[in-house]
């Protein structure tokens, strides 16, 4: 089944663009995090936010969540790990799964934390973004785990099944037990390492290589260029237009991801805007078609 559109992420701007495509009758994908947005869910007030006057961003989110749910409007909890042109309209990795849609509406957000020196040289040469994909490449293997969101979990664990070894670095405080063949090193990884286009270590903080056939990398977001090749990019932020429109043909961008104010009003009001322009690129396709 080929959606009229992908959401890719869950804060305001994903949930104000699903929204309006559900007002529009459209047939679409909101990928993410089915508990939204853990950077508003941090927020300890929330005081310019429309109709929601001082409120926590925990309830913000509980908010939203009824809101969807209210509509119907399901949430495919995964993270996207590609997205690729297939000519007339962009098939998306996410996880095992492959889905297809005549537009994307990009809301990832800003990176709470970047690619390492030689990652993006070497994804798919010893660097993975998805456990479930690539695992059984590694078994038996050593591998590395750089993990930054607790819900991501599950997926160390699972590769801790198949490698020998498990070099794991979470992102975050009071992380749970993984498996007996895994180590958490204290100094963590600033540089990957590589001879003849395939990895071979991670470079530690305190100056120390670690060799590591392979490393997965659980975050939130992934890196533009290696999300979306081609995708034009301006001081580090998506490049859009009025329309929210990106360089790239029925792909659309909102919110953080488009650069500053950081402020979820303003993310909220780019996802109606790149929702109506999905609605006219979907219009102006189906006419042309006629």
């Amino acid at each position: 089944m080929v959606y009229d559109a992908a959401i890719i992420g869950t804060g305001p701007a994903g949930v104000s663009a699903a929204l309006t495509l559900a007002a529009n009758n459209k047939k679409f994908l909101l990928i993410g995090s089915a508990t939204l947005s853990d950077k508003v869910g941090r927020a300890e007030r929330i005081a310019n936010y429309p109709g929601l006057p001082m409120v926590t961003g925990a309830e913000m989110n509980a908010v939203f969540r009824k809101q969807l749910a209210e509509l119907n409007i399901d949430i495919t909890d995964r993270m996207v790990t590609g997205i690729a042109d297939l000519g007339d309209h962009y098939g998306l990795m996410a996880g095992s799964e492959f889905y297809e849609a005549a537009a994307v509406i990009l809301t990832t957000g800003v990176a709470a934390a970047g690619t390492l020196p030689g990652e993006a040289d070497l994804v798919g040469r010893g660097v993975s973004y998805c456990a479930t994909c690539d695992g059984n490449l590694y078994k038996g293997k050593t591998i590395a785990v750089i993990c930054n969101a607790r819900r991501f979990e599950h997926e160390a664990v699972f590769l801790s099944e198949l490698a020998s070894k498990v070099y794991f670095f979470p992102g975050y405080k009071d992380a749970g037990r993984i498996g007996d063949n895994v180590e958490t090193p204290s100094a963590r990884p600033v540089k990957m390492n590589s001879d003849h286009n395939r990895l071979t270590s991670l470079t530690l903080q305190d100056g120390s290589d670690l060799p590591v056939d392979g490393v997965f990398c659980l975050r939130d977001s992934m890196s533009l260029a290696t999300l979306m090749p081609g995708l034009a990019t301006e001081d580090g932020h998506i490049a859009v237009d009025r329309g929210m429109k990106t360089n790239l043909r029925g792909c659309f961008a909102a919110g953080d991801c488009t650069g500053r104010p950081y402020q979820y009003v303003k993310a909220a009001g780019e996802g109606n805007v790149a929702a109506h322009s999905v609605i006219a690129f979907l219009a102006a396709r189906k006419a042309q078609e006629e």
